[in-house]
């Protein structure tokens, strides 16, 4: 399908003169179907004008047929983040049920606030709050004071630094920042990638502004990964996993607990229990461990929940 007879959702929007909030309302209703390249979702052109049309006479015009998928307000489900095992959660949660699945790649900050306002129905995060060293509940408490929601476990991981093969500048801790003059790639803001760093500088007293490269960022693990082997910086920070797919040795420097939150809801309620189902099922554990660099012992495990 051709991307020249599409529009990517900030393109709809304009045409229809409506907010972005409103496209993926609709496309969340399956009220206007999409495909994806990549990241990012578009929708094509004559899925547009069937819409606009049936927007105009309230049917669907006999020369045009009808969509036969994606017609009810639930038809669809988006998962927020980029993890490979948001993939296979996707995957299981389709076999479970009729819903069609998506993928939005954010970063934990940016899927969070897409949970809150609507534009996904799970959200994955890693935010690391350097006041009490837990993950994600510090956060989620301050942004979510007025919804009702589950903090499920999915994964804990290894985050680290990646460096170049051999480790030439012998990086081993947040304090090689104070004495050696290292060139970073960052990760963008919101990221948790970014969060644990940013908190990092802040405990041990290190200025964002005395770092080379700090205001360069990308926006996955893989990409500042491959900035790293390829020389365009010396340090980066990510999990250990992309360091066995990218030519670059890996410095662990924490576990991290990787959640999925959903809002409790009434339309949440099926959603929320099929996937603890699925996390606590034997054999999605077994695939997830089968990845390689995930330790799936607290996989499920109820974080945090409000009433």
């Amino acid at each position: 399908m051709s991307q020249e007879h599409s529009y990517t959702i900030e393109e709809v929007a304009q045409l229809l003169k409506v907010s972005k909030l409103t496209i993926y309302d609709l496309v969340k209703k399956g009220d206007l179907p999409v495909f994806r390249v990549g990241r990012q979702m578009r929708v094509d052109r004559a899925d547009l004008q069937l819409y606009i049309q049936k927007g105009k006479t309230g049917v669907t015009p006999a020369s045009s047929p009808a969509p036969t998928t994606f017609t009810t307000k639930n038809n669809r489900i988006i998962i927020s983040g980029q993890d490979l095992v948001l993939d296979l959660l996707g995957k299981y949660i389709e076999k479970k049920q009729s819903n069609k699945v998506l993928r939005s790649h954010e970063g934990s900050f940016n899927g969070v606030m897409a949970l809150y306002n609507g534009e996904c129905d799970i959200a994955s995060l890693h935010l690391y709050d350097g006041d009490t060293g837990d993950y994600n509940t510090p956060y989620l408490k301050k942004i979510f004071v007025s919804h009702s929601y589950v903090l499920i476990n999915l994964i804990t991981r290894r985050a680290g630094f990646y460096v170049q093969k051999g480790n030439p500048l012998q990086i081993q801790s947040f304090d090689d920042f104070k004495t050696k003059p290292l060139k970073l790639m960052n990760r963008e803001k919101g990221s948790g990638a970014r969060t644990l760093l940013d908190e990092q500088l802040r405990i041990h007293q290190i200025s964002p502004s005395s770092i080379e490269g700090y205001n360069e960022e990308e926006k996955s693990h893989i990409d500042v990964a491959s900035a790293v082997a390829k020389g365009h910086a010396d340090i980066a920070i990510g999990i250990e996993k992309i360091s066995k797919l990218i030519e670059v040795d890996f410095i662990p420097l924490i576990k991290e607990r990787y959640d999925i939150v959903l809002l409790k809801t009434p339309e949440n309620e099926h959603l929320i229990e099929i996937v603890k189902e699925i996390l606590n099922l034997a054999d999605f554990q077994s695939d997830v461990a089968a990845l390689g660099d995930y330790d799936v012992s607290q996989m499920g495990q109820i974080i945090y929940e409000t009433l």
